[in-house]
């Protein structure tokens, strides 16, 4: 991913966590409005950059397994049941599992 890549996504989850945090939100937390703010683009910073990786893997083996004669060869079977592994198991330990 490129720094103007990153930079993007840390725009973004700023942004994200300026629209979702209330000044005024009562949590029992014992953090400052400040600290809620970091916290809440932190979180979105990461899901961001997993979003990323999940897209760039997906855009790996998508086309090889919209292929009929690539998935015929067996290499390509493995390459593409690799690819759907990793991208099930990158979701599911970062976002649960989600259908």
């Amino acid at each position: 991913m490129n720094e103007q890549r990153i930079r993007e996504l840390s725009e973004q989850a700023s942004i994200h966590a300026e629209e979702t945090v209330h000044y005024y939100t009562g949590q029992p937390d014992g953090l400052t409005w400040e600290a809620k703010i970091l916290k809440a683009r932190d979180l979105k910073f990461a899901q961001l950059i997993v979003t990323e990786c999940l897209r760039q893997v997906e855009e790996q083996y998508k086309p090889v397994l919209e292929d009929e004669v690539m998935m015929k060869d067996t290499h390509w079977g493995g390459y593409v049941q690799c690819g759907v592994d990793s991208y099930v198991a990158i979701r599911e330990h970062f976002f649960g599992v989600e259908e």
